[in-house]
């Protein structure tokens, strides 16, 4: 009985400093925001090609943005990585 609690206290503190691992280094994100709108492919001045993807209605912050570190884009499953300008 008592390894098996050793076992399951292990787990739950390894879980929990894989988390903080992840929003420890820097976190800024503040939680993505909800409102979101598809942007379609299209080609900057210096003829890179950008294509469709789904990005954060504009707001006054940069912190609830898919690209900000911490926060989670649903859409392509992938976290955030970007320093906030402002």
């Amino acid at each position: 009985m008592k390894k098996w609690l050793l076992v399951i206290g292990a787990t739950i503190l390894m879980t929990a400093a894989a988390q903080a691992q992840y929003r420890g280094y820097g976190s800024y994100g503040t939680g993505s925001n909800s409102q979101s709108h598809s942007v379609d492919g299209y080609t900057t001045s210096r003829g890179t090609y950008i294509q469709p993807h789904t990005s954060t209605n504009p707001n006054s912050t940069q912190m609830d943005n898919y690209s900000t570190r911490g926060n989670y884009n649903p859409h392509n499953g992938m976290y955030g990585t970007r320093t906030p300008k402002y």
